[in-house]
């Protein structure tokens, strides 16, 4: 039976959002392929929504400006026709003009979610057929007054009203050809109503202007598609965009929820450890100083110092565990003061010194003297040096050599460099020993074990100083840390102040 572990309920929660995600985007598709299914011109419901509402406005925000060049045609028209067809023709133009807006407004005033497609596009086609035969008719006015300057007159009417219709009608391309074919054929019977070769030119000339409004309706029917398409698309990113914020807007917040409960966790198993423990270290220390008598059994104080020995390290980790959980959550503060760095280093060498010694292991110091003080926090100064020092003497072998150097940097900071002549680390595993919990190959077959917390504890120490940390080494050859402090951590000596009284 398999046993289930937090990294088979991520994989499986994964997949389970994987396949939600799968399942949205299959039905989205199917949706849109019904849509384009059952619809007439073979777009979204969306965009076919989209054209019937850009019609309906143009047509209703041009009614008044098309009906006053009505009104310029029926008053042209009256010079060569008697007033009383023009009237007629004008009120019939003007009232299809007034219908055609009146139902533009009820379908933008409609619910769109509930509105039929197919039966407005029907509908404003048929108004555009209605409007476009009542201009045509203008032509079946020369026949009542045959004159040359009558038929310029209604072929250029015609032409704008052309150019007009087919311009506002472009977001349907039914009502492209609504508008504009019923005047070429109109245009068309002018040569046979009238026998002037004039006439047949114009209509010829005017033809081909219909056609140009053609095309050009038609392109601007492809560029408004176009448009609304590429709005879709950023929608759509816009949308997306969105989601990923939300999901990372979660994301952070759960691993905040995290942090914040791990950090509870390292509280709380801190204080149930330290306490037995201090118990722990107090009793074995009394049992192997034999602080009330010999034991009985010489053995017991051996076991007494093992037991010590092995609670000061418990105890070690779980104080490194809590400072790296400090420095990772930002809150480690430091207690910032003047330190004599020299001093601070050479204090921490003679604190390891004897482990050393018990390794046949050499330091070799190279102390820069009259270095000024460091603003820094000297706990954390003390412990980078321990914990860097402690590594080196750890990975050395018996009767290697350490270097420690402490001295100015080209820019005027500080520098402490250690290095030994351990195993070294390969330059793939550079990274890996700077992880949390993170050892060398090299180091785990050659050294003690060790929880893999010193090298990142140090680095964030140097990182909340402001500092750098470089970590350097050559397999075989052995490994050099160098940390660096900045130069505005260098206390620069100030002049003494003259007494103006004693002056």
């Amino acid at each position: 039976m398999t046993q289930l572990t937090a990294d088979i309920v991520d994989r499986r929660k994964a997949y389970d959002d994987r396949r939600k995600s799968e399942k949205v985007i299959t039905r989205s598709a199917i949706q849109t392929a019904r849509e384009k299914l059952t619809s007439t011109t073979g777009l979204d419901r969306a965009f076919e929504y989209e054209t019937l509402r850009l019609f309906a406005e143009a047509k209703s925000s041009a009614c008044i400006i098309l009906g006053l060049y009505t009104l310029l045609v029926a008053a042209s028209l009256a010079v060569w026709l008697p007033p009383v067809m023009a009237v007629i023709w004008c009120t019939t133009a003007t009232s299809s003009l007034v219908l055609g807006a009146i139902v533009g407004r009820r379908f933008l005033n409609a619910d769109g979610s509930e509105t039929s497609i197919n039966k407005w596009q029907r509908w404003f086609v048929i108004l555009e057929t209605i409007q476009s035969l009542i201009w045509s008719t203008i032509i079946l006015l020369t026949i009542m007054a045959p004159n040359s300057f009558l038929s310029i007159f209604v072929i250029v009417a015609l032409l704008v009203y052309a150019s007009a219709a087919s311009m506002l009608a472009s977001s349907i391309r039914k009502a492209i050809h609504a508008a504009i074919i019923p005047v070429m054929c109109a245009i068309l019977m002018l040569p046979v109503l009238s026998t002037e070769m004039t006439n047949a030119v114009l209509a010829l000339l005017a033809l081909g202007s219909c056609v140009f409004h053609l095309i050009l309706a038609q392109r601007a029917h492809d560029m408004t598609l176009q448009t609304m398409g590429f709005r879709a698309e950023k929608d759509a990113l816009f949308g997306a965009l969105e989601e990923a914020n939300a999901k990372h807007d979660e994301a952070r917040r759960r691993a905040e929820e995290a942090n914040l409960a791990k950090s509870r966790f390292l509280a709380t198993m801190s204080h149930e450890l330290r306490t037995p423990l201090n118990a722990i270290l107090g009793f074995s220390e009394v049992m192997k100083s034999e602080l009330f008598g010999p034991h009985s059994v010489p053995q017991y104080k051996d076991y007494a110092s093992d037991v010590h020995s092995s609670g000061e390290h418990l105890l070690n980790i779980i104080n490194e565990i809590l400072d790296l959980s400090r420095i990772e959550a930002g809150r480690y503060e430091l207690q910032e003061e003047a330190v004599d760095f020299r001093a601070a280093v050479d204090d921490s060498r003679h604190m390891l010194d004897m482990r050393a010694r018990s390794k046949s292991i050499t330091l070799h110091t190279a102390l820069e003297q009259g270095l000024p003080r460091l603003w820094a926090d000297e706990r954390a100064v003390r412990q980078i040096t321990i914990n860097l020092l402690a590594n080196a003497i750890k990975f050395t072998p018996q009767g290697g050599e350490v270097m420690i150097k402490v001295g100015w940097t080209a820019a005027g900071g500080q520098y402490l460099s250690i290095k030994d002549t351990g195993p070294g680390i390969p330059e793939e595993e550079l990274s890996t020993v700077l992880e949390t919990f993170g050892r060398g190959s090299m180091a785990i077959k050659t050294a003690e074990q060790g929880t893999g917390l010193g090298l990142p504890i140090v680095k964030g120490l140097v990182d909340l100083h402001g500092g750098q940390f470089v970590l350097r080494s050559k397999l075989r050859e052995g490994t050099e840390v160098i940390v660096v402090f900045p130069p505005e951590r260098v206390m620069q000596a100030i002049a003494p102040v003259a007494d103006q009284a004693a002056a």
